[in-house]
């Protein structure tokens, strides 16, 4: 059966550790109160109506030609391993009409959490519809449209978007234990279980595949490499990282953590350099301010906090002038904050003088926020902004034009608390282990890691430093490349971005998709 791991220590972790949830402002979703006398926890499961299937068909045009695809909405089961159904995860694929399966790449997208639903990438990437947004990815005025999305990956790949259990459309089944399915060990099997089962209902194991996960959906496929070649022997070709991390660890600040706070600052500099903080010799150029902040980061700053009380005031003040060049505060602010800056402080103070705060998943994004003196976020925008159009959207799409109808609602953020690091925690969750193990077992396994010089939920210094630490040989690092955007978050939202992640995750799966193929190489 599935195993759910809950011990003290687990519980003690999780809470430690920054949620990633998209769709609620990233706290973590709440859990309405049984009723009095009640202690049963109230749980919406799977019934008769979710078990169809519903296969539409459509024409989108990419590139100047007409691209006709089927559309398959539905369920499929999740079974323990006496073969009882437990679950049935939803799902949205994508396939174009008339192309050999045993050729054709197939990938599974998801988001992450733990607890979001994948309407963000559905509704955003690479679909052949999305969600359009005002200029430059902000917020849209309703009413709100779908239109043919002109990034859609189907050209190159069938595309399978998949909820995870208790996120969307995808529940247990009545009398199941949900709570299995509420850590990163329920949720690989899971997954696995899922995509296992869709390759072989649609005949697709000879397909070459593929992994697109964004934000804590990228911690997932590093663990899910080595799920499906421990539990299914099924290999990928490739694994796209979306807003990549492999552990918590650089997204944690904290007294014996100084990595965390080397690791934001590349985030800061962007940032700043957008907001227009910088000094003016770097001011002109974005790749040229990150490029000195990644070095100092990694350098001189890391070396000073490691230092800690042993550092000379000489050393302090020199540090804390670098550090106010380089994120745009001032110098006292540095030194106050003992050359340690928080993610949230850094959100709250960068534009404190007009009374802005910005945005944790897109910094590009600002709001106004009734206190302007805290330290706290109040909301954050370039999340609240996506969650209206989406949701409504997602859910009239899928009636009208894919033909499935539910009577369960549809979660973006949904209850998965408390969730159980399982063995991949002490203190910080971390995958890198798995994933340098499944690239030894598969020495074909590729990775591209994209990565949002605005996102500071999952901060590009973060995914440089844990790649940096994976396997410690070329063999390993020769496979890992990376893009780079002016974007946030979901790099999707921006449309200039949005075409270079396309065309960047197209040729990297052209050229993994069978041996001898070329590849994929990109500089930040």
């Amino acid at each position: 059966m599935f195993r759910h791991i809950v011990s003290a220590a687990f519980l003690v972790a999780s809470c430690a550790l920054p949620t990633l949830a998209q769709g609620r402002g990233g706290q973590p979703p709440q859990t309405p109160a049984p009723a009095a006398g009640d202690s049963t926890p109230r749980v919406e499961t799977a019934g008769p109506a979710e078990e169809k299937i519903s296969q539409t068909s459509h024409t989108v045009r990419l590139d100047g030609r007409d691209i006709k695809y089927t559309a398959t909405a539905g369920t499929l089961p999740i079974r323990l391993d006496n073969g009882q159904v437990a679950a049935r995860m939803f799902f949205v694929a994508y396939t174009k009409d008339g192309e050999d399966v045993k050729t054709r790449p197939v990938s599974f997208l998801y988001n992450g959490g733990p607890g979001a639903a994948t309407i963000w990438l559905h509704m955003g990437s690479f679909a052949p519809k999305h969600v359009q947004m005002a200029d430059e990815g902000f917020q849209p005025a309703p009413p709100y449209r779908l239109v043919d999305n002109e990034n859609s990956l189907l050209d190159v790949t069938d595309m399978v978007f998949v909820d995870a259990i208790d996120t969307g459309y995808s529940r247990v089944v009545s009398g199941v234990n949900n709570a299995q399915f509420h850590g990163a060990r329920g949720d690989l099997r899971a997954f696995g279980e899922f995509i296992n089962t869709y390759l072989k209902t649609y005949s697709r194991f000879p397909s070459p595949k593929y992994l697109i996960g964004e934000s804590y959906g990228t911690i997932r496929s590093a663990g899910l490499a080595q799920e499906l070649q421990n539990r299914h022997g099924i290999e990928l070709n490739g694994i796209t990282l979306v807003s990549s991390l492999l552990t918590y660890q650089t997204l944690s600040p904290a007294p014996q953590n100084d990595v965390a706070y080397a690791s934001h600052l590349e985030t800061y500099t962007a940032t700043a350099w957008y907001h227009k903080k910088l000094p003016a010799d770097l001011a002109g150029d974005l790749k040229k301010a990150v490029d000195a902040s990644r070095e100092f980061a990694f350098g001189e700053y890391l070396t000073a906090l490691a230092k800690g009380n042993r550092a000379t005031a000489a050393e302090r003040k020199g540090v804390a002038q670098k550090l106010a060049r380089l994120t745009g505060l001032s110098v006292d602010f540095v030194e106050r904050a003992n050359l340690r800056i928080d993610p949230g402080r850094f959100r709250k103070e960068l534009l404190r003088d007009k009374r802005l705060v910005v945005g944790r998943l897109d910094s590009r994004f600002t709001a106004i926020e009734k206190d302007a003196a805290g330290e706290n976020d109040e909301f954050d925008l370039s999340n609240s902004a996506l969650q209206g159009p989406y949701t409504a959207l997602f859910q009239d799409y899928v009636k009208n034009d894919l033909k499935w109808e539910s009577d369960l609602h549809y979660p973006s953020s949904g209850d998965v608390r408390p969730w159980s690091w399982d063995e991949f925690s002490n203190r910080y969750m971390d995958m890198t282990e798995p994933l340098r193990s499944a690239m030894s077992h598969n020495p074909f396994l590729k990775i591209f890691v994209a990565i949002g010089y605005y996102d500071m939920a999952t901060v590009m210094g973060g995914a440089e430093y844990n790649f940096a630490h994976l396997g410690y040989d070329k063999t390993f690092t020769d496979r890992v490349s990376f893009g780079y955007y002016e974007a946030g978050h979901m790099i999707y939202i921006r449309p200039s971005a949005h075409k270079a992640l396309k065309n960047d995750i197209a040729k990297f799966i052209q050229g993994t998709r069978g041996q001898g193929a070329t590849k994929t190489t990109s500089q930040p």
